[in-house]
């Protein structure tokens, strides 16, 4: 039987010992070993959530802005559509305010229409007459016989409105001033009683033949009343010399207050015209300007062309050797005229004719009615 020191057994306990602690110390590395990749494989899904995480925070960042985008332009539309609005509703108050301006402006021109005349007043257009003229008097006379063919009211006095420049123009006629002599246009021409609108303005400078022609043939109210500011003597004095002319012609219904007829105090009866424009008629120069289609005239360094108000003179129809019309709300529409119809050479007056065209239709009615009697003169003697 073998015997083991007790310094052998020493140095095998130490060597057992060694052996337990390197195993105990080799399997935590071991289990190290084997955990190393799920800590990685950790990291990565962690990195892969934190990624995720990151785009879902993206996506929510672009979508808010998006959002707030949306919200920003919702709002703009909101502005724009707004300021649409009222832009649409500023054309439509001022459409509305144009139509009511129209509107009262026709209500205003249908108030002056409506308007009556002195010969409505009077109750003068319930007086019948066999050709239904539409003036509430009228006189048709033969000038050579002195036969009066048709009469209405004739010694109705009325105001005559721009027949009046034909009493102007005859009294300038018979004064023989210098038709050369250039006349100036001043305020004191302008309308102050009608407020008429004038193609002459102050300071417009023409000779007096060409003011004595616009007076005439369209009725120019600044010439007429220049033509008689400045006859020798003064307006006032011409004003007299109207009067005292129609006094000595007979003109007993007659009185003028001015040279242009704007005012509805210068009135007459179809019987004193009828003798006015016989009187007239006689006169070359007022034949000639009265009757003229139209009349260009220099204004500085325009050229403005006037025309007849009496739109007969361009007819064919009609051989006029005078005329000259009127117009203001009190005398309703009115023309005096010396014409040669059916071989006759008559004289014509129609006052407080109601329609703008009506006064030519008058007479166009008594055209057609004397050249009827003519007709029947012509069956009557070839029996």
């Amino acid at each position: 039987m073998h015997h083991r020191s007790p310094f052998a057994s020493h140095r095998i306990a130490k060597a057992l010992a060694f052996l337990t602690l390197s195993c105990a110390l080799a399997t935590p590395a071991a289990y190290a070993a084997k955990q190393a990749p799920t800590k990685k494989q950790a990291t990565a899904s962690t990195s892969a959530k934190k990624k995720q995480t990151a785009q879902a925070v993206t996506t929510k960042k672009v979508a808010a802005q998006k959002k707030t985008k949306s919200l920003a332009v919702a709002p703009s539309r909101k502005v724009q559509a707004s300021r649409t609005t009222q832009a649409s509703t500023k054309v439509a108050r001022k459409a509305t305010a144009t139509r009511a301006v129209a509107a009262a402006a026709a209500g205003a021109a249908a108030v002056a229409v409506a308007r009556p005349s002195f010969g409505q007043m009077a109750g003068l257009h319930q007086v019948a007459d066999p050709l239904d003229l539409k003036s509430s008097v009228a006189l048709v006379l033969d000038q050579d016989t002195k036969e009066v063919l048709l009469s209405k009211n004739d010694h109705a006095v009325l105001p005559i409105a721009s027949i009046t420049k034909l009493m102007t123009g005859l009294l300038i006629a018979e004064a023989h001033l210098p038709m050369d002599e250039v006349l100036t246009i001043t305020q004191d021409d302008v309308d102050t009683e009608k407020h008429s609108s004038s193609r002459l303005r102050v300071g417009t400078q023409l000779t007096r033949g060409e003011m004595l022609h616009l007076a005439l043939m369209s009725s120019e109210n600044r010439a007429a009343h220049a033509l008689g500011r400045t006859y020798p003597g003064g307006l006032q004095h011409f004003v007299q010399l109207m009067n005292n002319k129609a006094k000595l012609l007979g003109m007993t219904e007659t009185q003028y207050v001015e040279p242009t007829g704007l005012s509805s105090r210068n009135q007459s009866s179809a019987h004193d015209l009828a003798t006015l424009v016989n009187v007239a008629h006689g006169n070359t120069l007022l034949r000639q300007l009265s009757t003229s289609p139209s009349h260009e005239v220099a204004v500085g360094n325009r050229m403005l062309q006037f025309n007849n108000t009496n739109s007969l003179v361009k007819s064919d129809r009609w051989d006029i050797g005078l005329q000259k019309t009127g117009y203001i709300s009190e005398a309703g529409r009115c023309l005096v005229m010396q014409a040669e119809v059916a071989g006759r050479k008559l004289i014509m007056v129609f006052l407080d004719s109601m329609g703008k065209y009506s006064r030519q239709g008058d007479a166009e009615r008594v055209r057609h009615w004397v050249e009827s009697l003519g007709d029947k003169r012509m069956v009557a003697a070839n029996k």
